[in-house]
């Protein structure tokens, strides 16, 4: 069990196997500055080989999820930072980390959205395995207002496989954002709920996936990203194949099967 770091823009709460992750600027909407940034890539790199964490709530204090990047503080670079490397590159890629972290490692993501999700608060989300919308959440791909492309942090990928090409080509194009309740119709969040029920909410997800066995869990996040990556059929079903046989070889294949026949909940081992 891997103990939680003292961070500066993170609060981090452990309630058993489950880790709930404040994003803590409130008084910036919790934009992104470089600490927090380094702090998110730090937490989620720790989350690959902690196998106490089984899921991760990721939430925004104060008003808002997270407005994106801090221009107050995040400049663009000059020179280099080693081996030629520009640093514009650099910490581009600090940034951008965070998006790959989220999906790579192990742990279900589910954010919880409420008021702004804009440009890097925006890419947050779409990271997250679920996402549960507050009544007051608005989104939107805020790097073309800049004068960027909307194709950053993972959008151009992300977007489109959630909500379809038409309507990630309207928002990315456009910067216009996207209410709570339209989000809901794209099948962008889950579901929508008043701002202060989005932990109940969250419960209900909670609840169900920690009932699971945990390898189960883990292989199913792994296997659905290569599912949606995967260059057709045959591809998805080797690794599903693959993902399979690794869980029947477990005890919990054998304590699902035996709940099935004696009509009760099974007991997997966590």
């Amino acid at each position: 069990m891997t103990k939680a770091a003292n961070y500066q823009t993170l609060q981090v709460r452990k309630e058993g196997a489950i880790d709930w992750v404040s994003l803590d600027r409130p008084d910036r909407l919790n934009a992104l500055n470089m600490t927090m940034v380094d702090e998110l890539n730090d937490y989620l790199e720790r989350l690959m080989t902690d196998a106490s964490v089984r899921i991760v709530v990721l939430r925004g204090n104060g008003r808002a999820f997270c407005s994106g990047i801090d221009i107050k503080d995040i400049n663009q670079g000059q020179g280099v930072v080693a081996n030629g490397i520009p640093a514009d590159i650099a910490a581009q890629r600090r940034v951008s980390e965070i998006v790959r972290r989220m999906r790579r490692c192990p742990q279900p993501i589910i954010a919880l959205v409420h008021g702004i999700a804009t440009g890097g608060g925006f890419a947050l989300a779409l990271a997250a395995d679920i996402r549960i919308a507050g009544e007051s959440a608005r989104m939107n791909c805020a790097f073309i207002n800049l004068g960027l492309t909307s194709c950053d942090l993972g959008l151009s990928y992300l977007l489109p496989r959630i909500v379809g090409v038409s309507i990630s080509s309207e928002l990315m194009l456009t910067g216009r954002f996207i209410d709570a309740e339209r989000a809901l119709r794209t099948n962008l969040v889950s579901e929508v709920v008043p701002d202060d029920d989005m932990e109940i909410a969250a419960r209900s997800y909670l609840d169900e996936m920690t009932a699971t066995s945990h390898l189960g869990l883990r292989l199913t996040k792994e296997g659905m990203n290569m599912g949606i990556d995967a260059p057709g059929l045959e591809h998805a079903i080797a690794m599903e194949d693959r993902n399979q046989v690794l869980t029947i070889q477990s005890d919990n294949f054998q304590e699902g099967m035996a709940a099935i026949l004696e009509k009760r909940s099974p007991q997997f081992d966590q």
